[in-house]
């Protein structure tokens, strides 16, 4: 089951032109720092704002499967219980519950993103696959949803993490215009504490895309105390030059704790509250580096 967290309309900052950005739902990496916490989990989940909540009860009251209880004067959910039926979103005299996940057909889906299809036609945007990692989805979900897009002649990007077989980017390929890849941190060990697996596959996968004639956009969430460092940076430029792939863009993106406020909401902890952005400076030596290595078109931000 491939779930949908979000379609934002008219974004920017995910590839080219006036994007509609698809968010799906599951990621196989544990970033401490991840921004979108509702995209991590591949199941539905409930979100609430507990900070918000009452206690009035009515979202124990109305549930019929007995999956919210009262304890201390707060509700508790049981995802076991839950049948996602909706009541206590709909019924929450504050608005304050919400179910994270919807699935939607392959023509639900095109249908929907058919409707900004002027703007991507005016600013030479499209669609951007997203998620947590969209490449984690059924792939034949995903490949009939570019196809279709292809058929309709709307270009494709999707953004992902680079952490699924290869076989699944051979799949896609054909239909996709633009690949953002992320390349968070280059030392597998750090990249193993701070995200949770080690980097192989991904650098791996990178190679083998650049290889593939893929055109890739690299990302680097820049973190201070992880990767925002001069080392860093020299040894991701090392890489890139060692395997011949040469980016048509890359954007360095500084850490930045706006997501923060919603693992409370789904009962999760940040673990990203003793990280910060490099200094504007740092981040500007950064690009310089880059720069000075033959890649003229880096930036900060996407």
């Amino acid at each position: 089951m491939s779930l949908v967290t979000n379609i934002q309309k008219f974004s920017i900052h995910d590839g080219d032109g006036i994007r509609t950005s698809v968010f799906f739902k599951g990621c196989p990496l544990k970033c401490e720092w991840c921004h979108n916490p509702e995209t991590q989990r591949f199941e539905r989940e409930m979100q609430c704002d507990r900070e918000k909540c009452t206690g009035c009860g009515t979202c124990a009251k109305i549930c019929p499967n007995g999956a919210i209880s009262m304890e201390d004067g707060k509700p508790v959910w049981s995802s076991e219980k839950c049948t996602f039926c909706g009541k206590c979103t709909n019924y929450c005299p504050l608005g304050i519950r919400e179910i994270i996940g919807r699935e939607y057909t392959v023509k639900e889906l095109v249908k929907e993103l058919m409707k900004d299809q002027m703007f991507y036609e005016e600013s030479g945007g499209g669609v951007t696959l997203s998620g947590g990692e969209v490449m984690s989805m059924d792939i034949d979900y995903i490949t009939a949803i570019a196809k279709e897009l292809k058929r309709q002649d709307v270009t494709l990007t999707i953004d992902t993490c680079g952490y699924v077989p290869y076989e699944k980017f051979q799949a896609i390929l054909p239909y996709v215009n633009t690949f953002l890849y992320d390349v968070k941190v280059m030392d597998p060990e750090l990249h193993k504490k701070y995200i949770g697996v080690d980097n192989k596959l991904i650098l791996d996968n990178l190679a083998r895309l650049a290889a593939d004639g893929a055109r890739i956009y690299i990302r680097i969430p820049t973190v201070k105390e992880v990767n925002g460092n001069e080392k860093n940076m020299k040894e991701t430029i090392k890489f890139l030059k060692e395997h011949d792939i040469h980016p048509p863009q890359i954007n360095l993106l500084p850490y930045h704790d706006t997501g923060s406020g919603k693992y409370q909401k789904l009962g999760m902890k940040y673990k990203g509250t003793d990280l910060h952005a490099p200094e504007k400076e740092e981040m500007e030596a950064f690009v310089q580096l880059f720069v000075e290595s033959g890649f003229k078109n880096t930036k900060i931000g996407g």
